[in-house]
């Protein structure tokens, strides 16, 4: 069985694939102490308390938050005697390489969310990931990364506003029944959704007047499932875009063995 290791700068999501479905999906926050040992006795309780008795054996990782890494390395090579597949590396081959501007690096995560997106839908993509921050990647018609935006994430900004105005209290993240707020909070919440969603719908307008042609938006990510309520713009939803994309590459590259 593979497991796919996603670490994003909030949380980790270790994902158990038999090579037909995945069986497990598991959440843990991204903690670059957190041991290999540590690591494996909270996976071995979360799997055995799904059902879940096959034996790993590959392991891919992207993670964007590289002194996590080690810890990972050590948890395959100790606990599942194998050498990990880390994206962004150059011995992992992910297809079809980035056009992008030379000696720069890019966020593992976006190239395999390129991936997962051209194999899914196809070139031409527009790819919004509501994460720490809110991330714009667009994928070519042969499903290259060639670039993209990075905006805050909606609980940065959040976080920002409170700590800026200390009058004013922290809010969830919710939909308002109404744009104008009658009340600080529901100002405030009215502020943020319908600022993202502004953000997304502007940000994704000009990204196609730019490349002068209609694009497919695909939300991913832990908020989309919210902001998608607010505009017609995302064309398609899907939440786990980003481990399809390492089962992908995990599969290009055993060929490659």
């Amino acid at each position: 069985m593979l497991l796919a290791i996603d670490v994003g700068n909030t949380n980790a999501v270790f994902a158990v694939h038999d090579g037909e479905k995945f069986v497990g999906e598991f959440r843990c926050s991204t903690d670059h102490a957190r041991t290999a040992d540590e690591y494996f006795v909270w996976l071995k309780h979360m799997m055995n308390h799904e059902g879940i008795t096959g034996k790993i054996n590959e392991v891919i990782i992207s993670s964007t938050v590289p002194r996590v890494v080690y810890n990972l390395r050590v948890l395959s090579d100790r606990y599942f005697n194998c050498r990990p597949m880390v994206v962004g590396k150059p011995d992992v081959d992910i297809g079809t390489p980035p056009r992008v501007d030379p000696n720069v690096g890019i966020g593992p995560d976006r190239l395999v969310n390129c991936v997962a997106g051209y194999d899914r839908y196809g070139g031409n993509l527009i790819i919004v990931d509501f994460g720490t921050a809110t991330t714009f990647d667009v994928a070519d018609h042969d499903g290259a990364y060639v670039g993209g935006v990075i905006a805050p994430g909606v609980n940065i900004s959040m976080e920002a506003f409170h700590h800026a105005a200390a009058a004013l209290p922290h809010v969830d993240v919710s939909m308002p029944e109404k744009v104008v707020g009658t009340n600080t909070v529901g100002a405030m919440q009215s502020g943020i959704f319908w600022g993202y969603i502004g953000l997304v719908e502007g940000i994704c307008k000009r990204i196609q007047e730019e490349r002068g042609q209609v694009m497919k938006v695909i939300g991913t990510g832990g908020l989309s499932t919210l902001f998608a309520q607010g505009t017609q713009v995302i064309d398609h939803l899907d939440t786990d875009l980003t481990v399809h994309g390492l089962v992908l590459i995990a599969s290009l590259n055993r060929k490659k063995i």
